[in-house]
């Protein structure tokens, strides 16, 4: 898998990897300090619906300072895969990500101490740092002129990133001035459906076609699904926008209903994707995230066909759906793929000259896959039990479980970050 043209090793070729590494280290600095929050403050957060501000500081800190910083370094360098072609200017890249990761971090602390000039102030940061990314990727994808389904997926995903980035900080400005007070619901619900599941589920979705075929060695895969699932998911995330903006419940029910189906599609094209494959166990990191998206898919299909019994507007459902969605789909899929995509890029920028000498590492050598398939598991299934914890409800089991998540997504992204001194 080449992950960027010309010779590895090369100055030239080396300087590429600075930014997504940036990125990507800073990410699962973020992914640390939001377990150690949450251990530290007794993980009194997590059977509770983040509407407080500590709630809002740890689902920004965990969304955009993780989730979002090493998406954002995933795509510098596989888009460069995709297009081979650099991006647009790894220069503004550099400016970006200042200006994001400042954003972010002020804004974290910001809702942790409620100050909302600072959120409001730190919201236009971390904006700002959303605008130059979606014009830097978004000019190269034009240049590139190369449009099919996984281009058509990261188009589509930075338009809700910067669409999402503007609601937030409309929001902002909103808990600093009070003026938005009569239509602040409707903004975050907008929020949500654009940031969650616009920008992270295109975005997984089309990387997904290109990473897993890869990984796979899966030749000639049919990509008829793929437009499907680019079709829905858009379909559904526009109906649910326009639900929020209009206060229409029902468009949420018909949201989630086209979103599971373009799930149901997505789901489906993985078993293609395998059906091709000539390599059928790329590894546990990978197995994973296809387990998620399958377990992703049965839960929305029975949610949706529960749906005449259930309130949406219940707090303690909307908790377990947000957790499930975010941590058991998007999370599992980012912690799963950075079990790849970490070995290779440090591989190929220490070792890549060295390709073929005795005292060379192979790739296996920087990283335990059977530890990684060990934690993944316990990641899975604690935060199965604390879902469980949530409904029943019992605080005690709740916690106990959510402890076992934070500590097992601790051990985890040792193992990720081991890889950087092998």
């Amino acid at each position: 898998m080449q992950m960027h043209a010309g010779m590895p090793g090369t100055t030239v070729d080396r300087a590429t990897f600075r930014l997504p590494f940036l990125f990507i280290v800073t990410g699962m600095i973020g992914f640390v300090t939001f377990h150690l929050f949450t251990l530290v403050g007794h993980l009194g957060w997590i059977d509770d619906a983040p509407r407080n501000p500590v709630g809002w500081s740890h689902v920004h800190l965990i969304l955009l300072g993780w989730a979002t910083m090493v998406a954002m370094g995933a795509v510098y360098q596989l888009i460069s895969v995709i297009l081979q072609r650099d991006v647009y200017s790894r220069k503004l890249g550099f400016i970006q990500y200042a200006l994001f990761t400042l954003g972010v971090a002020g804004l974290v602390v910001g809702f942790r101490q409620f100050q909302t000039g600072w959120i409001a102030a730190f919201a236009l940061l971390t904006f700002t740092g959303i605008l130059l990314f979606t014009c830097n990727i978004g000019q190269t994808l034009r240049l590139a002129r190369s449009w099919n389904p996984i281009t058509l997926s990261v188009a589509s995903a930075l338009i809700y990133l910067l669409l999402a980035g503007g609601t937030g900080l409309t929001m902002g400005i909103g808990f600093a001035t009070g003026w938005d007070a009569s239509f602040r619901l409707q903004l975050l619900t907008a929020h949500l459906w654009l940031g969650a599941v616009g920008w992270f589920g295109l975005l997984i979705t089309g990387f997904s076609y290109k990473l897993l075929s890869m990984f796979h060695l899966a030749h000639q895969v049919p990509t008829r699904k793929q437009k499907v699932v680019w079709f829905l998911w858009n379909l559904g995330v526009i109906t649910g926008v326009t639900a929020s903006i209009l206060d229409a419940p029902l468009g949420h029910w018909l949201g989630g209903g086209l979103i599971t189906s373009a799930l149901i599609a997505y789901s489906l094209h993985l078993k293609e994707i395998r059906k091709h494959a000539i390599k059928k166990h790329p590894g546990p990191g990978i197995a994973f995230t296809q387990w998620s998206a399958h377990g992703v898919t049965l839960i929305a299909v029975l949610f949706l066909i529960s749906a005449p019994w259930l309130s949406f507007e219940d707090p303690r459902l909307q908790l377990i759906l947000g957790w499930i969605y975010l941590y058991g789909w998007v999370g599992m899929t980012i912690l799963g793929y950075l079990s790849k995509i970490v070995p290779f890029l440090w591989w190929t920028y220490k070792y890549g000259v060295h390709a073929g000498k005795p005292s060379t590492p192979t790739l296996g050598d920087l990283i335990n896959q059977r530890w990684i398939g060990i934690t993944l598991k316990m990641i899975g299934i604690a935060l199965l039990l604390m879902t469980a914890g949530i409904a029943i409800p019992s605080e005690m089991f709740t916690v106990l479980a959510g402890a076992v998540l934070s500590l097992s997504s601790l051990a985890y992204i040792t193992w990720i970050a081991l890889v950087f001194v092998r």
